[in-house]
């Protein structure tokens, strides 16, 4: 019985073995000295960024008078983030439907979304082409379990201006990787949310993530599939994007203090955003000329911080 007792804690706690450690080391080590540069050219269409305003409840109507992109005024903050996406055919993507070019190796096949940060240099132009670079930043494996394990892969993004080669955003974005069978995070309880200067609310519906992830040309089937989510993942339903929720998030600012000019945003996913739940999205005022940034589910769960400086 000690035996059978001993073998199964010892299925239980897997450890990380030094030839995982060393396979991800490897890989990252390549990564940064390859230097892999993903480039991708896009025009800032009107026709694109139509169909994210009657997606987003702050441009259809709901949060403010319904509004239309016009060729030449300046690309909202964050709006970049429906732009610059791999096209792939479907045979190229992995198991789950995302891309594999920055994936690492080993038992980590999940990915989510972790945070990052925005830094707006030069406006960008509804109607003109711009190009974005992006590349491996950095690579941190955390964990002595399989099972709590998670790598951390952060790319560096900059978009430029195509005519000119002016530096307009610089991007940092990271993607946390997770074990087959480690179930999904539980939602997190903030116990000091500050008092809300700002708030608005809005239930992302399945319609809200079947837009989203086509605007993003986006096929994580964790924002699509259900019995993927349930089964898969651990979730009871499919999961709001993080970059919709950080747009969000930048919408809400710019509702609040609509003549503001973004310099710096600063975000992190904290626990997973439920489809179907009402979210709040609440801005406080931070030292001068800055926000603090909430994202709250309708049981009070953090799903994610922010903090924004302004001009």
């Amino acid at each position: 019985m000690d035996e059978i007792l001993r073998q199964f804690q010892f299925r239980l706690v897997r450890r990380v073995t030094p030839s995982t450690t060393e396979l991800i080391q490897k890989w990252s080590a390549r990564a940064l000295q390859e230097d892999k540069i993903i480039r991708t050219s896009e025009t800032l269409s009107e026709d694109h960024l139509s169909d994210l305003y009657v997606t987003l409840p702050s441009r259809d109507g709901s949060g403010r008078p319904a509004q239309v992109p016009v060729v030449g005024e300046q690309l909202a903050y964050g709006h970049h983030l429906v732009f610059f996406h791999r096209r792939h055919p479907e045979r190229a993507l992995r198991w789950d439907g995302t891309e594999a070019e920055f994936a690492p190796p080993g038992p980590y096949p999940r990915r989510m979304w972790a945070g990052g940060t925005m830094v707006w240099k030069k406006p960008l132009r509804i109607g003109e082409k711009a190009v974005s670079t992006a590349k491996i930043a950095s690579v941190d494996l955390k964990g002595e379990t399989i099972d709590d394990s998670k790598v951390f892969v952060k790319q560096n993004i900059t978009i430029r201006r195509e005519e000119t080669g002016e530096e307009c955003i610089r991007e940092e974005r990271t993607h946390v990787y997770l074990p087959s069978g480690q179930r999904g995070s539980g939602r997190k309880q903030e116990s000091q949310v500050p008092t809300a200067n700002f708030r608005f609310s809005f239930t992302p519906s399945l319609t809200t993530l079947f837009r989203f992830s086509a605007l993003t040309f986006n096929g994580h089937m964790i924002h699509l599939d259900k019995t993927y989510a349930q089964e898969r993942e651990g979730y009871p339903e499919r999961l709001v994007h993080a970059p919709l929720t950080a747009l969000m998030m930048l919408e809400v600012a710019s509702i609040y203090k609509p003549d503001a000019r973004f310099r710096m945003f600063d975000y992190r996913a904290v626990s997973p955003l439920v489809a179907c739940r009402r979210v709040s999205f609440t801005v406080t005022d931070d030292r001068d000329n800055s926000m603090r940034l909430w994202a709250q589910d309708d049981e009070d769960a953090v799903a994610m911080k922010g903090w924004l400086s302004y001009t």
